[in-house]
């Protein structure tokens, strides 16, 4: 049995505090990091910052459900996407009912997000995300279930209890406090904070209450990005999901302690390295483009339909690469040429300076001419 307090059941509940003197020198780098984000994104010609655009939502959507155990369909949400940016593209119909939600959510959140944040945004959030879901009591107002909001892992019967939050009869009241703080602490208001520590608070606080009956993680991923996202002014290309999904171990378990306690300086620290983590990843990202976009004019008027068609799937890998590098069993699988002309294909690319090969042989691999930034 717990005998230890949650950390709404403290009389401190909604005065956290944290260490100044350890958390200054961790988020400094932020705005300089958003500065150099902004003004690689100035730099760009219009298709590659609307491809990085797209492509950050797109993650988004793809991570902060991932978190939750939902596989979206990558294609589906892509062209979903679009038709929310209203950009023109391939359409592919969306047969999941969950992208279908989960874009018209964060398309809600990213709207003017420079509006204080009340309780009838945050419920048509869950509603446009959640509107499908037949089984759910309350849907697009808190919830109202007598019984407790737990999060449980574990087989039932044996389950483990992470974190219960307040009755659902305390919500009403809890949100308003905690609405009236996150709108007192937006930038130019008196009561501001730097966007990390303020981004970091309204997540914790916002799920510490849980308000809804489901949906309330990715909701609250969506108000730790409105909190950034109000200190520079827009919604820029950096997925905050993104990082959280690659260290999900270690976010639940800061999240699990931190709402065991009022004092989250160990909580800052991790939700700091997480946003800071999620720009660097966004500036390479924009690097990759610049290098695309230079790769691309020189070397794709030299290509054929299958080469260019091969070497843009390579580029769809991202950053990291194409993974095992291409061979001529992939570019095969990708053009539907015969291994004759994969052969020929991928050979005159290596003449051409566009591929490098990796080893001889049957094992031969080729990699992307790396272009200079």
């Amino acid at each position: 049995m717990r005998l230890k307090p949650w950390n709404w059941q403290q009389s401190e509940w909604g005065e956290f505090t944290y260490s100044s003197e350890e958390l200054d020198e961790l988020v400094a780098p932020f705005r300089e990091k958003i500065a150099l984000l902004r003004g690689m994104l100035i730099g760009i010609d219009p298709e590659a910052n609307e491809e990085l655009r797209v492509n950050e939502w797109v993650v988004e959507a793809i991570s902060t459900s991932i978190i939750e155990g939902e596989m979206l369909n990558l294609e589906e949400v892509r062209s979903s996407v679009r038709r929310h940016l209203g950009l023109a593209g391939p359409v592919v119909p969306v047969h999941d009912l969950r992208i279908v939600g989960v874009n018209e959510m964060l398309a809600l959140a990213r709207k003017e997000v420079d509006l204080p944040l009340r309780s009838e945004d945050l419920c048509s959030w869950q509603e446009a995300m959640l509107s499908y879901r037949t089984d759910l009591k309350a849907i697009g107002h808190w919830r109202t279930h007598p019984e407790p909001m737990q999060v449980l892992s574990g087989p039932m019967g044996s389950e483990r209890i992470h974190f219960e939050a307040p009755p659902s009869v305390d919500v009403p009241a809890l949100m308003e406090v905690f609405l009236s703080w996150f709108n007192d602490s937006a930038p130019g208001k008196s009561a501001a904070m730097h966007p990390i520590i303020r981004a970091g608070i309204a997540h914790l606080w916002f799920e510490s209450i849980h308000p809804f009956e489901d949906g309330n993680g990715r909701i609250g991923r969506a108000v730790a990005e409105k909190a950034l996202a109000q200190d520079m002014g827009e919604v820029l290309p950096f997925s905050l999901s993104m990082a959280i999904d690659s260290r999900r171990k270690e976010y639940y378990a800061a999240l699990e302690k931190a709402q065991s306690g009022n004092e989250i300086t160990p909580w800052l620290v991790f939700f700091t390295s997480v946003v800071l983590q999620a720009v660097d990843e966004a500036v390479s990202r924009v690097f990759f483009v610049i290098r695309k976009a230079k790769y691309l004019n020189v070397f794709k008027p030299k290509m054929n339909n299958r080469q260019q068609k091969a070497i843009l799937r390579m580029f769809d890998a991202g950053p990291n690469g194409f993974e095992g590098g291409m061979n001529a069993r992939k570019y095969t699988g990708i053009t539907r040429a015969s291994k004759a002309t994969a052969t020929r294909d991928l050979q005159d690319l290596v003449n051409k300076g566009a591929l490098t090969p990796i080893g001889q042989g049957r094992g031969v691999r080729y990699e992307l001419v790396r272009m200079e930034e």
